[in-house]
């Protein structure tokens, strides 16, 4: 899968230092992973849910974090909207959240 704005993981683990490993690891089975659809994200990530308009959230952490993403399966692209704690989670809404260039 195509991956777009690390950036984003890069800023949170630059405040959340304790996230690195978890973000990394996250990263990493995405970027490698060839998911053709949901069925098959959960497949690696048992807890993904699908909150609508083509949105993911993962836990992250042992639930610690979230991170939203823009998933669209049929050019294998994932983009990075969202990855913050439950408390900044709470404050939006997962699935009209959008992508910042």
């Amino acid at each position: 899968m195509v991956v777009i704005s690390y950036k984003t993981i890069k800023d949170f683990i630059d405040r959340f230092s304790d996230s690195k490993d978890p973000l990394n690891n996250w990263y990493t089975i995405i970027e490698k992973g060839d998911f053709g659809n949901f069925n098959e994200l959960r497949v690696v990530f048992n807890s993904v849910d699908a909150v609508g308009n083509d949105r993911y959230v993962f836990n992250i952490k042992g639930n610690k974090y979230r991170l939203i993403a823009l998933i669209l399966f049929r050019v294998r692209t994932v983009y990075i909207l969202f990855v913050g704690t439950h408390a900044e989670y709470d404050k939006i809404n997962a699935s009209k959240i959008k992508f910042k260039k």
